[in-house]
């Protein structure tokens, strides 16, 4: 069993909001995603993401990873369905990231850049793995951490829901012990606050609530340059 909250803010910057979450206990799901795309076509693209995982999982009666890849193999081929009917959509994609209640486990599966964190035992564990130059490449090629920061590539994803039939999807069980939280959220707030801000963030007692405020406010203190979107997530 889960609690959870949600928190999504335009930022201090972006006049729209381009995020979608998805919090549906009923079915054990919870949901992120980053849209991308002109006009209003990256919240077409995150808001058909999200729908589409949570009409595909329904009743998922006993969740696997292989269901939550082929929910996200589904939202994929309705986003470039999308696209493909509407010039207004061109190139429109969206991040996803998810996490699935399965018995004593929470299954995660992610494409693109939006993340999962665990933090139990008073430390913060990232869990996924960003599809982007600066992770695939840029570090294969040695280029140090701080020069990464301020590449001109790194807001550069290797793959996205709605960019290609060829969807790469990483998946990931955790297991958390009672109290542990389970963290998931847009490269809105993991882009600008560093892990020592997020941990100290979801350290102590206090409700998710207040918890995911926190995180909001840090992102934009340090400018909230995009899009900020929060699921918090509590084992019991």
């Amino acid at each position: 069993m889960l609690e959870a909250f949600g928190l999504s803010d335009p930022g201090c910057v972006r006049p729209n909001n381009e995020d979608c979450y998805l919090i549906a206990p009923d079915t054990g799901l919870y949901v992120v995603a980053d849209g991308m795309g002109g006009a209003q076509a990256g919240e077409r693209a995150s808001k058909l993401a999200v729908d589409t995982l949570a009409a595909f999982i329904g009743n998922p009666g006993h969740a696997t990873a292989e269901m939550l890849a082929q929910a996200f193999q589904e939202a994929n081929n309705h986003v470039m369905n999308a696209a493909s009917n509407d010039v207004n959509l061109e190139g429109m994609g969206t991040t996803l990231v998810a996490a699935l209640e399965a018995g004593p486990e929470i299954l995660i599966a992610s494409v693109g850049d939006s993340r999962a964190y665990m933090y139990q035992g008073d430390e913060l564990i990232g869990i996924t793995e960003d599809q982007t130059w600066v992770h695939e490449v840029g570090r294969k090629l040695g280029i140090d951490e701080s020069s990464l920061r301020s590449h001109p590539m790194r807001h550069v994803l290797t793959m996205a829901i709605g960019v290609s039939p060829e969807l790469r999807v990483h998946s990931y069980a955790l297991k958390p012990q009672a109290g542990a939280e389970v963290l998931i959220c847009s490269d809105g707030l993991h882009g600008v606050v560093d892990d020592g801000v997020i941990a100290e963030a979801l350290a102590g007692n206090g409700s998710l609530e207040s918890k995911c405020r926190k995180l909001i406010e840090a992102a934009k203190a340090a400018g909230g340059p995009d899009n900020i979107t929060t699921v918090l997530l509590r084992a019991k």
